[in-house]
């Protein structure tokens, strides 16, 4: 059942355990985004976290001198890739728990706080999604939404092939996320780019993982252009549903995974 509020999972493994959270990290994840951190980062709630920093994919428009303007720490990302972008915000984040920000003038801070609290309640994933009932996508006002159609159908792929305790994630593409540090690490992100969203929805559903929507609205980007082509993205989805649906993805949930 997907509700306008929250659609939440609490299946009977997810009663283990978790060791309460004591600090959250903010990561803001950054390449050639000067025009849209000028706008974001003023309107964010440093208090609402216990630390905020960046991780900068190599910008050269001014957008890592401008963040350090603003007292935030900016770590240049080491390797290339969403996915690696991830992996060395939860290396480097000092909490128990990061969420994770694109500071590009499309989705307001105001939803931060917001992410802390859902994580403080016991969630291992939030998801914040453009397409629950009252959530909002950019291309929600035109006739033709390719983008939020491949994103919904992928959704109900996953949701149909790997879910089998609870809702289905709506939005399975959103890259704005907070997440556990010790459920990120049993997802295990593979070496493939920009994979990241789909890997944590399929993961959190065979891991049965605790994870939670509410919906956020989404302008349209008003600067630039997207740094995730289709082509290239749906390459990369093909090869990581090739290796999950292969006896050796259904059989491995050790992190990290390996695909060829």
């Amino acid at each position: 059942m997907e509700l306008s509020t929250a659609a939440t999972v609490a299946p009977s493994a997810n009663e283990r355990y978790a060791p309460r959270i004591v600090k959250v990290s903010l990561c803001l994840l950054t390449f050639d985004e000067l025009p849209g951190c000028e706008i974001d980062v003023p309107q964010i709630d440093r208090d609402a976290f216990d630390e905020v920093f960046a991780v900068d994919g190599g910008s050269a428009d001014g957008t890592g001198e401008y963040l350090e303007s603003q007292g935030i720490p900016v770590h240049l990302q080491k390797k290339r890739g969403l996915n690696q972008a991830y992996i060395e915000a939860a290396q480097i984040a000092q909490g128990d728990a990061v969420v994770v920000f694109f500071p590009k003038g499309t989705v307001s801070p105001a939803i931060l706080p917001r992410m802390r609290e859902l994580l403080e309640e016991g969630n291992e994933l939030v998801i914040p999604s453009r397409n629950l009932p009252d959530g909002i996508n950019e291309e929600d006002s035109q006739w033709l939404r390719p983008r939020k159609w491949a994103a919904t159908c992928l959704s109900w792929f996953i949701h149909v092939a790997w879910n089998r305790h609870g809702p289905r994630i709506t939005d399975v593409l959103h890259g704005i996320k907070g997440f556990r540090k010790d459920a990120f690490e049993r997802i295990g992100l593979s070496e493939l780019k920009v994979t990241v969203d789909l890997e944590c929805a399929v993961r959190a559903y065979r891991l049965g993982l605790r994870y939670v929507e509410f919906p956020v609205e989404e302008k349209a980007r008003f600067y630039g252009e997207t740094h995730f082509k289709a082509l290239a993205c749906g390459k990369e989805y093909i090869r990581f549903f090739r290796y999950e649906t292969s006896q050796r993805g259904r059989s491995d949930l050790l992190a990290p995974i390996v695909i060829p």
